[in-house]
């Protein structure tokens, strides 16, 4: 248990404190690309594992995936520039029940273009709601954005959007998860990992089988503060079954 917690304040902490000054610094690109990851810090040994994530989603296995239970309330209370992502930090109270567990929404944060692919596609931005239980475990709730209509909780948050890496900002108004997420709550289900160093496994993850809009500005508006892709390219999947 001292270890999955340990792992969760390490996915939890803004991710530019990981890259501080006395600590392995990481990107996306060069030396300290994903490529290199596993090779930066012993603290990044999963990296290299066989329960990697993000994947294209695709072979899919049929089962009866029960209805999710969401039980979002307005959260977001400050967003950060962390230099890898833009995250918005959510208040307590809001949960996924899952497997008999209940995992409260800690933050969400954004990709662009999409980690995951389905079906070999990919999506022009992907958002990551991170969920853990009491004892530090993980689900990755994954939602995936097309260009269309502007996206009423992306407005809020671009509003505040931080133009360089810093501190956390307070939102003037809390944004709620729930503009995040498709009417339709079907998904998809594997077992993976962080996307991000130190890349620990055990995370559960679903991926929304339905996107939702962003404007083509929003979108853009993420790419022109983080100055380069900031996607881990797509791992193996090996025996690991995807549900559908």
């Amino acid at each position: 248990m001292k270890r999955r917690i340990a792992l969760l304040g390490l996915a939890l902490l803004p991710l530019a404190a990981m890259a501080s000054e006395g600590s392995v610094k990481w990107g996306y690109e060069g030396e300290n690309g994903p490529e290199n990851w596993a090779k930066l810090s012993p603290d990044f040994f999963a990296c290299s594992g066989k329960n990697q994530s993000p994947i294209d989603l695709s072979g899919f296995i049929q089962a009866e995936l029960k209805p999710l239970k969401i039980k979002y309330q307005a959260g977001g209370q400050s967003i950060v520039n962390n230099g890898h992502t833009v995250q918005i930090n959510y208040a307590p109270g809001s949960s996924l029940s899952l497997d008999g567990k209940v995992f409260e929404l800690k933050q969400f944060h954004f990709h662009a273009p999409s980690e995951n692919l389905i079906k070999g596609k990919s999506y022009p931005l992907e958002g990551h709601l991170v969920h853990a239980d009491k004892d530090g475990n993980l689900t990755v709730l994954a939602v995936m954005f097309v260009k269309g209509k502007a996206n009423k909780a992306l407005a809020q948050a671009w509003a505040a959007m931080p133009q360089e890496a810093g501190e956390p900002q307070a939102l003037p108004t809390q944004v709620s998860a729930l503009e995040l997420l498709p009417k339709s709550r079907a998904y998809y289900r594997f077992n993976g990992s962080l996307t991000t160093p130190p890349c620990s496994e055990g995370v559960r993850w679903l991926v929304l089988k339905h996107p939702v809009t962003a404007s083509a500005e929003q979108i853009a508006a993420f790419e022109k503060v983080m100055h380069h892709p900031n996607n881990r390219p797509v791992q193996s999947v090996n025996a690991r079954p995807v549900l559908d």
